[in-house]
Parts: C-alpha cells; structure tokens; sequence
C-alpha cells in the first residue's frame, strides 16, 4: 500500500487526474471502474482539459461500480448520470467505450470482467461512514460478496435528499461490486479531501478490518495507493504516515 498526502485538494485532483490518465492513455486495452460524488469533481474537470485535443484512440472500458435507479421514470441510474456529466460527455467518451452495470445485468458483471481480462483500476472515494462503492456498514460481507443486489434503506441517507426530491422514486434495491469484486482488481486509487473524512481515513490506516467500517478491507490490497489532502490526513500520527510512505 502506498500513502500520498497532499497539501491542498486541488493537489490531489491533479495527481488523480494524472494517474488516470496513463490508463487511459496506454496502448493496451484497460478496464477502469470509476466513481461519481462531490471528492472527483475537480479531478474529471482537470482530465477533461488535459484530453482536449488530444488524438486518442480508445482502448479503455469505462464501468460504473454502482448503480441506484429510478423506480418510476426511465431516465439513467444516479451513478451513470453523475459520470455522464463529470467525464463521460465533456471527455467525448464514445458510447462503445462505456459499459454501464444496473440490475439487468449484475448477475453477469464478474465473469464479463474475467472474460475481458479482468479490472485494470478502479477509482475509489470512501463515505465518512466507511462504505465504499454500495458497500456500506451493517450490509457488507468481505469474502463472499461479488457484485449483488442490495436492499436501498441503507443507502437512503446517503444519496436520498440529494437525488431523489420526489420519494415515490426512490428504488428498493441497488446493485453494487462487492468486497471481492474489488479486491480482485488489478490496481486501485483511493481519494479523499476534507475534515469530514479525517476521521474514517484515520481507522481505515489503523485498523482493525471491521465491517462496520467496509473500507478497512482495502488496505489489505497489494497494489492501492491512497491519495489524500492534509485535511483528510489531519488525525494521522506520523507512525501511520511513515509506515505506509
């Protein structure tokens, strides 16, 4: 596990962006899970600008990791919508490139991935509870969960007011890679800015691996690297920074 601290969050988008781009730009064919929310706003807007111009020929296929529906209208899930218009339409992603995960087609997203190689990267954020992805505490099982359908109470106080101002819409299940799903990916970046996250970040590094706390699993990944502003990194003891530097 590698550990990067930042001084600032637009230091840490930078350095995100710049990661992501090497995927995206690497000759060979790249499988890249990433993620939506407020922690890689800045960081898509630099990449965005960093592929303009640019003559790319696409050998990358972008997941989303999740997905929470809509149960009445017809419109696209929360987490393909917020990658639509964070990266996917300003980046001028082709369609062909975009492979989006809902509950028509989970049950076949593990072996899709193996059958294509397996997951190159996946982009992470972590909420201040611990959850990663859809796995959040008192829903997750660390060695048996691949990608599944989950039931929605739980993650209600998470996107609820901020999606969904009607609550008629409001799905009953999502779908979501679990813990092992993850965990089999090849490489990962974990991203997190602010006070809010100071707390979690700080028992994620010290453990101990706990459910209730989903995240604490990842450290556990041979090839993670965690990138974090100083504010999120504002409860590390230097024993934890120097151990993971």
């Amino acid at each position: 596990m590698k550990l990067i601290i930042t001084k600032t969050y637009e230091e840490m988008s930078e350095i995100a962006s710049n990661i992501l781009l090497g995927y995206i730009l690497s000759p060979e064919n790249q499988n890249i899970a990433i993620t939506g929310g407020r922690t890689p706003a800045l960081m898509y807007e630099k990449l965005v600008t960093k592929m303009s111009g640019l003559n790319i020929s696409y050998n990358t296929t972008f997941y989303n990791f999740d997905e929470i529906a809509y149960k009445r209208s017809k419109r696209e899930g929360i987490t393909i919508s917020d990658l639509r218009s964070y990266f996917f339409t300003p980046a001028n992603i082709p369609e062909e490139n975009i492979h989006r995960l809902d509950e028509t087609n989970y049950k076949a997203h593990d072996h899709l991935i193996q059958s294509r190689g397996g997951m190159d990267f996946i982009l992470l954020g972590v909420g201040a509870d611990g959850h990663f992805c859809g796995n959040l505490p008192n829903t997750t099982q660390f060695f048996d969960q691949t990608t599944q359908v989950v039931m929605s109470d739980a993650m209600r106080q998470n996107v609820g007011e901020f999606h969904f101002s009607d609550p008629q819409e409001y799905p009953d299940t999502y779908v979501t890679m679990g813990p092992r799903s993850v965990m089999n990916t090849k490489n990962i970046l974990l991203i997190a800015n602010g006070k809010e996250k100071a707390d979690i970040i700080k028992r994620i590094l010290g453990g101990p691996v706990d459910p209730l706390v989903p995240a604490s699993i990842l450290p556990l990944h041979p090839k993670i690297t965690i990138l974090i502003d100083s504010e999120a990194a504002s409860e590390l003891d230097e024993i934890t920074i120097n151990q993971y530097k």
